[in-house]
């Protein structure tokens, strides 16, 4: 089983498409997104809304490593974000899914 980004309140596994459409509303969003640095700096900053549970936490407790990944995704895919009606058109979950499960068949390939 492939451990994905938690609620830190309530444990539950996250969906990084409804966090980045939470982000969606912060002002220069589109800018945000295409700049590395400026991007991860405002997943830290940013309290996102866990959907099972209710509760606000700080992006500080996601997982860098699979934010920088969703960074990547979101610039590799053209029109990755419907930027009219505020939504993200990647499965991210599935993609870093399957991103972890190539890398770790290379590490047992090479092992």
């Amino acid at each position: 089983m492939i451990e994905m980004a938690k609620c830190p309140v309530c444990g539950k596994p996250l969906d990084w498409g409804e966090l980045v459409e939470q982000m969606l509303s912060l002002e220069n969003a589109e800018e945000t997104l295409r700049d590395r640095e400026r991007f991860l700096k405002a997943i830290e900053e940013f309290a996102f809304r866990c959907s099972h549970c209710g509760e606000e936490f700080y992006g500080k407790y996601l997982p860098r490593e699979e934010a920088e990944k969703v960074f990547e995704l979101l610039n590799e895919f053209k029109g990755s974000v419907d930027w009219e009606n505020k939504r993200v058109r990647l499965r991210l979950n599935s993609l870093l899914a399957l991103d972890k499960m190539l890398e770790n068949w290379d590490k047992k390939m090479k092992g």
